[in-house]
């Protein structure tokens, strides 16, 4: 009788021990859950970061393969020459910018007017308008406001993000070395080649993003120049800008150049709408798949969705970088899942 009713103190104690430690598991997911939703702002500029490194490494490639210089020389060559460019362009095409951008301000309030008296010309038309009562704007105003609101502020974030790409291109190596360092020595060639292939996915990303960038805020801004369209340089670097968020991107960058159209004539507005939607579709459909060999194939509904998901998390910057996250765990779960369940 004694050692039935040792064996049921045991069974109750080992019930107990399990009931406790599915309560801490739970609270340890529930806090990492937590603490990963304060912080995942945090990861995407660190993700961001790591995207100038890719880009400085990735430039610096080229000069060491091209010159045969040192990689020393070849990423210090890369990073200054960067920075010459950029601190070029805006000194010769800041002072014109900056009008550009000022009388596009002021001259935005009236196209919205414009708009507005045009759009009411028809039955249709007053019918959305009314649907914009004054309340329905507030709201619409501070979901704009959330959406571009950043952790430390636009200026804060770029500054951030600067300097994590400048740690991460300077000494790279040691970066790599210690996530190997969390890995057993088993995984250790799979995580090497798990970072591989994400290097080359987020080169892929970055070099079709950037070659995207060019073409668009070069083509925008000539063909709206041609056509005597004002404001042509900004509303190109506009388009050129929001090339960056994909699907989404090319219908917000139209409605700038369209409304300003539509202040000169509808005719006018109509030939605008063409020149960004043939702009965007040679650049997007035949320019960008050549580059983009290197990078995974990402459904267009699984992209859109990870946008939406990430602007709701994360605003404007989740948007931006949600292409290359998606990229990142669709490695990973291949990598670490797909692989393995195929072998089996």
């Amino acid at each position: 009788m004694k050692e039935e009713k040792e064996q049921v103190v045991k069974k109750e104690l080992t019930y107990i021990e399990k009931v406790w430690h599915t309560v801490a598991i739970v609270a340890l997911l529930v806090s990492v859950i937590l603490i990963a939703r304060v912080a995942f702002n945090i990861l995407l500029m660190v993700l961001a970061g790591s995207l100038i490194s890719v880009y400085f490494h990735g430039l610096g490639d080229v000069i060491e393969r091209k010159t045969k210089l040192s990689r020393k020389w070849a990423m210090t060559i890369s990073v200054t020459l960067s920075f010459v460019i950029l601190g070029l362009l805006l000194w010769f095409m800041g002072s014109t910018i900056q009008v550009q951008v000022a009388e596009l301000s002021n001259t935005l309030p009236h196209t919205v007017n414009v708009f507005k008296e045009k759009l009411g010309e028809s039955t249709i038309g007053q019918k959305i308008l009314d649907n914009f009562s004054d309340g329905n704007t507030t709201n619409l105003t501070h979901t704009i406001q959330a959406f571009f609101s950043t952790s430390f502020g636009v200026i804060g974030d770029i500054y951030i993000i600067a300097f994590l790409g400048i740690f991460f291109t300077s000494n790279p190596d040691s970066y790599k070395k210690g996530i190997l360092l969390l890995v057993p020595k088993s995984r250790k060639e799979l995580s090497k080649h798990i970072m591989d292939r994400i290097s080359l996915a987020l080169k892929g990303w970055l070099k079709s993003m950037m070659v995207s960038i060019v073409l668009i805020t070069i083509l925008i801004a000539t063909s709206l120049s041609i056509i005597s369209i004002p404001m042509a340089m900004v509303l190109g670097l506009i388009a050129g800008s929001l090339k960056l968020i994909p699907n989404l991107g090319s219908l917000l960058a139209m409605i700038p150049g369209v409304l300003l159209a539509l202040t000169i004539s509808t005719n006018t507005a109509i030939i605008v709408a063409i020149i960004y939607i043939v702009s965007q579709t040679i650049v997007s459909n035949i320019i960008t798949p050549l580059i983009q060999k290197k990078m995974i194939d990402l459904p267009p509904a699984l992209t859109l969705i990870s946008q939406l998901i990430m602007g709701v998390l994360s605003g404007a910057l989740g948007i931006i970088l949600a292409v290359p996250l998606l990229s990142i765990i669709i490695i990973l779960v291949d990598e670490l899942y797909v692989k393995k369940i195929n072998e089996a």
